[in-house]
């Protein structure tokens, strides 16, 4: 059993008793097959959510100064997470993305690329898209309904693939790339009103 799948089973026992986490469309997430990950970013608790949430492994790309620390940095990459740079055009992590796509694994993205306590579309990063379509994967975007309060209820919604494929044979700039994140953010951020408790 690997380290991925020995931590997840005791984070789900932690984190669905102290913040009682529902799961809302879990049969929206493919079981086999490149697939991105997508969800809105409120906490560091975040990543351990959706990968309770999700019924197969997610290798998660993180932001590069968690990898500073030696103990911390062997751990996540034993997890599966990678590093990117979140301030310029980090091209190993979008070379780690596609390789991870191509192996027809799950790639987990925070397309906002930090933490935002304020819901602005503007804040989606165009990085998400490109790898999209570069790897030809859809996208399963997430919202994460929670404050993370002790025993008050986390809803995380999971919606219906996002299909790029008609954007697969165009030669796209990163403004492209930006609207179009844009527009992912936007169908995140819907979930939130997709379902009444």
């Amino acid at each position: 059993m690997s380290l991925y799948s020995i931590a997840k089973g005791i984070l789900n026992v932690v984190f669905k008793f102290l913040f009682r986490v529902k799961v809302i469309g879990a049969e929206n997430i493919p079981l086999k097959g490149k697939v991105i990950i997508c969800s809105n970013h409120v906490s560091l608790l975040d990543p351990i959510t959706v990968a309770i949430s999700v019924p197969r492994r997610i290798y998660f790309m993180a932001k590069k100064e968690l990898f500073e620390n030696k103990i911390l940095r062997k751990l996540l990459e034993k997890l599966g997470a990678f590093p990117v740079d979140r301030e310029g055009a980090d091209l190993a992590a979008v070379k780690n993305s596609l390789r991870i796509l191509k192996n027809e694994n799950a790639l987990g993205i925070f397309p906002e690329g930090t933490r935002v306590d304020k819901e602005n579309i503007d804040n989606a990063k165009p990085g998400v898209t490109m790898i999209s379509i570069k790897g030809k994967a859809p996208i399963i975007p997430i919202y994460i309904d929670t404050r993370y309060k002790p025993f008050k209820q986390t809803k995380v919604i999971i919606g219906e693939p996002i299909a790029l494929d008609e954007y697969f044979e165009k030669k796209l700039n990163m403004n492209n790339y930006y609207d179009l994140s844009k527009e992912v953010m936007s169908k995140i951020y819907s979930l939130k009103n997709s379902v009444i408790n």
